[in-house]
């Protein structure tokens, strides 16, 4: 399950499922009118767009479909089963369409095979390399007025853990502590 924190300003305001953070930023706002919270999803470090308006069940509804509600499997029918094929263009250099032809199964069974084949081998790195730009993208739109942003961010890319640490140990406690949350989840100190 994805988790999400919100920011108004440098304070956190909530942090857990997005239905949870969605309640409590519309509750914020109604405690705060002139307030203006940025929900952040911790895998991706993009911000959600999420309407505040009406009441809190009004926000709940009008949230993405893919934290809120549980997919019910559809019943399938006698018959080939849809297996949510694609057609897109693909280009590729003659030598490789020659090879493809060469292969059983056709072009199309080869590059699945291919593309399944490299997302498992590639799946750790993709994932570490998806968190460390999570992180760029939060220090990025919270701290980057902050003092030592830049240093800070030379220092996560150069995994310098003592160096990050010293350099945010003067930006806001919230944002401090979720910037270093989100580079735990990179598997490196920093």
């Amino acid at each position: 399950m994805s988790s999400f924190a919100a920011f108004d300003g440098h304070v956190r305001v909530a942090a857990g499922s997005l239905a949870d953070v969605a309640e409590r930023c519309k509750r914020w706002l109604d405690e705060h009118p002139n307030a203006s919270p940025i929900v952040y999803d911790d895998t991706s470090g993009r911000p959600v767009d999420i309407d505040y308006r009406g009441t809190v069940s009004d926000v709940l509804a009008r949230l993405p479909a893919g934290d809120t509600e549980v997919e019910v499997p559809v019943k399938r029918g006698p018959g080939r089963p849809k297996l949510g094929v694609v057609a897109r263009e693909v280009t590729l250099l003659p030598r490789h369409w020659d090879w493809l032809a060469s292969q059983p199964g056709g072009s199309s069974v080869v590059l699945r095979r291919l593309v399944e084949s490299a997302s498992r081998e590639g799946a750790p790195a993709d994932r570490v390399r998806q968190a460390r730009e999570a992180v760029d993208r939060v220090m990025f739109a919270l701290a980057g007025d902050l003092p030592g942003y830049e240093e800070a961010s030379r220092a996560f890319h150069r995994r310098e853990a003592e160096r990050f640490d010293q350099l945010v140990m003067a930006w806001p406690e919230d944002v401090r502590e979720y910037v270093r949350h989100l580079v735990e989840r990179t598997g490196s100190d920093a």
